[in-house]
């Protein structure tokens, strides 16, 4: 029997809410142990937003115009069941698709998350990650030029900066179609300037940053209904060119679709974070 493909769905998505008075956001990584509640400073409120569905209308969206994009791909690792064999197999396969798909020069993955959606349990571990339930961005301007400084040869980072650099992430549904708690991502085109916010990451030795995103009417939710392990999706957290209609993040989260049948296995999926460099 044909599985129906919703045109939309209307889902609740999380929004941040800045802190008062003009403080600097933060939030703590480390969960509690018993709560799995992270300590921050700023809050969230509930949206009821409509995701498009692309189905059959994947070519509308580009890296560059929406700042995601999907593609078809069989990856040959599939098992993903430990990180030795990622980073053996999985990684190198994923540096040429990506170099293929965006005519990079030169990619550097730096990490990796495995998300295993497991109702009632703490996301308190590496390895008990869940989806993210809240609309964010990966990276902001200061973090992603401070992944090239850690990341990279030092030598080589004066001049990587001078040209076009990008943090992209190469996400994949794992084990079965993402019908679950599938990835809504927001056209870059529906995005204020005065929507994000940054966030310090506090960890217990330094600090990272990310984008919070406040509430906006004209925000534009896509999202592909039943993605499944041979269809990946390129998610821009930065581009270093900041030209007018040129995509330069993309908002993203998981989120609970209410029109997911009873008994639809649980979302599996991996997402790889790459340092993105251009001739």
């Amino acid at each position: 029997m044909a599985v129906s493909t919703p045109a939309t769905t209307t889902a609740k998505l999380l929004y941040a809410v800045e802190p008062e008075g003009g403080v600097r956001a933060y939030q703590h990584v480390n969960a509690d142990p018993t709560t799995g509640e992270r300590k921050r400073n700023y809050g969230f409120e509930n949206k009821d937003v409509v995701v498009e569905n692309l189905r059959g209308k994947e070519d509308s969206v580009t890296i560059d115009t929406a700042g995601f994009q999907f593609f078809k791909h069989t990856s040959k690792h599939t098992s993903f069941a430990n990180d030795e064999e990622i980073h053996q197999e999985y990684y190198p396969e994923s540096i040429e698709l990506i170099k293929s798909l965006t005519g990079a020069s030169r990619v550097v993955l730096f990490d990796h998350t495995i998300r295993r959606r497991r109702p009632g349990q703490l996301d308190d571990g590496a390895d008990r990650r869940q989806p993210v339930a809240q609309v964010h961005v990966d990276q902001t301007k200061k973090s992603s030029i401070a992944r090239v400084h850690r990341h990279l040869p030092a030598a080589d980072v004066p001049k990587l900066l001078e040209g076009r650099f990008q943090i992209i992430n190469l996400w994949r549904p794992i084990g079965n179609p993402a019908i679950d708690w599938p990835l809504g991502l927001c056209d870059y085109r529906s995005v204020d300037a005065k929507d994000p916010f940054p966030v310090a990451l506090v960890y217990p030795d330094h600090e990272g940053e990310t984008l919070a995103i406040k509430y906006n009417t004209n925000h534009k939710w896509k999202y592909l209904h039943g993605m499944t392990p041979d269809e990946v999706v390129l998610i821009k957290c930065f581009d270093s060119k900041q030209d007018a209609g040129i995509a330069v993040f993309t908002p993203h989260t998981g989120f609970s679709d209410p029109t997911t049948p009873e008994g639809t296995p649980l979302r599996e999926s991996i997402e790889l974070r790459a340092l993105v460099f251009y001739d």
